[in-house]
This record gives C-alpha cells, structure tokens and sequence, in this order.
C-alpha cells in the first residue's frame, strides 16, 4: 500500500509542474521583438536568479535581443578574471546571440561586497551613457492634443526597449542588488525628468522576492506563483491601454530549462560551485520560477 503511494507522489509532482509550466507559457503574455538588457551585480546573478526569464526569452522566435549588463566581476575572492569567463559560458547556454552581447563593468565605485551599497546616482549616469540614444527631432504636431509634447520638446529615447533586474528587497537583500533596484529607477525618472506627455521608452521589470519558505521550496511555488499572477492579472483588467507593456510577466521552466539553468551553474559557474550553491541549484525556487513586475516611476 505504501510502496505504490511513494511511487504515485513523484509522478503526480511533476505532472502538476509540467501542467502549471503549461499554463503559464500558454496564458501569460509574452515579450516580442524586443530589445533587452538584464541588469545584474555579479557573474552568476543570471543563472542563480533569472534563468527561467533568460531562456523564455531568448527562444528565437520571440525575435527578442537579450544582452546582460554585469555591473562588477565577481573578484571579491580574487577570481574575477575567471568569473568574467563564466559569465559568458553561462550566457550561452542560457541563450544569448553572442559573447558580445555580455558586458561586464569592472570599476572601483561598484565592488562585489556583502557590505557595498553602489551609489544610485553613479548607476544611473552608467546607465545613461550605456543606453540613452541622442534625441531625433521631434515629430510635426498634428493636433491640440500635442501641446504638451510640444512643451517638453523631444521624446525620451535609449537603446533599449526593456530593463529586467533585482526588485528593492534583491531576493537576498544583498546590497548590491538592491543598488542596482534604486540605480535604475534612478536612470529612468531622470530620461523623464521634464517629458511630461511622453511615454518611458523603457519599461524596468523587476524580480519579485518571496518569503524564506517560498525562496527554497523549488517547484512546489510554481502553483501559488501562478495564482497570485492570476488574481494579480484579474485586478488589472482595464487599467492597462490596449497595446500597452503588461504589468506582469511569469516564466515558469519545464524539466528542460530547469536542467538547462542548473548546468549553466554547475558546467559554467563552476568556480562558485560550493555546497550551499549545490543546494540553492536543488531547491531555489528562482531556478524554476520568475514572476516580475513592472515598475511605475511615478
């Protein structure tokens, strides 16, 4: 009696993990031919935290450009050269068109430490120079309606359509995650400073963080994930314009993907391979499930 009852349990658990992973892929909406940049502190960030996003969104024919800014190389241990390796290993497997398609900032204002908070008005004006595109000339006024434009001159542009990174709590709380959160509203109020009557041309989505429980119970979060998205959805009806970026995004990964995160942790990032990581591969719900929001500026 008990051995058929151990043998149901696996089965029913990843039946209802592929189910969910379904449902999520077929219900929620997509990002497509975007330009993308996925905004991390450290070389494994991607992997450990966003590696259900990263390959949902590389798959090629969403005709989306992922690229990854790195904003340190990992060398609080002295291996930042071989970190900076890893990363762009990582990258493949996860997706990415290119090795030039992953930039890594190796500067003294953005040390990989567990005690660093990275000054947001620096990040900002990296984010800046790395994204902001010159202002075209604005477009002929066709009607009334334009006159605010028309007062706030030229439309904000960047290089980018979508920022993804670390939500203010950084899933762990890390200093350097949580930086990045503040640095990149910071960029973006200042892209609106004074265009009022344009839209952002960027939309920052950010990576939600869970309780503790939630944080290591693996797939099993897949299910309560996805309702919350559900009654988080249902809440939003009408308040989006037709068109419109979605407030949400969840990416929710097979046994494939799953597979494909962890090894781009133990095949690429095997310099951080110890036996915590080993555990956080196992159980870590965001090497299964990616639920972000994004992010109003106002």
């Amino acid at each position: 009696m008990h051995l058929p009852l151990a043998l149901a349990v696996p089965v029913l658990l990843l039946t209802g993990w592929l189910y969910t992973a379904h449902i999520a892929r077929s219900s929620f909406p997509r990002l497509r031919n975007k330009r993308i940049c996925l905004l991390i502190a450290h070389p494994d960030d991607e992997a450990m935290f966003f590696a259900p996003t990263v390959l949902a969104l590389t798959e090629p024919q969403l005709g989306n450009h992922v690229k990854i800014l790195c904003l340190s190389s990992g060398n609080a241990d002295g291996l930042g050269p071989v970190r900076k390796t890893e990363l762009a290993r990582s990258a493949a497997l996860l997706g990415l068109r290119s090795a030039s398609d992953v930039l890594i900032i190796d500067d003294a204002a953005f040390p990989d430490s567990m005690s660093a908070t990275w000054d947001a008005a620096q990040l900002a004006a990296l984010l800046a120079r790395t994204f902001q595109a010159r202002a075209p000339k604005p477009p002929a006024r066709k009607h009334a309606s334009d006159d605010n434009r028309d007062a706030a001159g030229s439309p904000p542009t960047a290089t980018i359509d979508v920022l993804l990174t670390f939500d203010r709590h950084g899933i762990s709380r890390h200093p350097n995650h949580t930086s990045l959160h503040h640095g990149a509203v910071a960029w973006l109020r200042g892209l609106m400073k004074g265009k009022a009557g344009w839209d952002c041309p960027v939309a920052l989505y950010t990576l939600t963080t869970t309780n503790l429980l939630r944080k290591y119970a693996s797939v099993l979060d897949a299910p309560f994930t996805l309702l919350r998205c559900v009654l988080h959805s249902m809440a939003a009806v009408g308040a989006t314009e037709k068109g419109a970026m979605p407030a949400r995004l969840l990416y929710l990964s097979d046994v494939g993907a799953y597979r494909t995160a962890q090894k781009a942790m133990t095949h690429a990032h095997a310099s951080q391979m110890r036996w915590f990581r080993w555990g956080w591969i196992v159980v870590g719900r965001y090497m299964v499930v990616n639920d972000l929001k994004r992010e109003r500026l106002v």
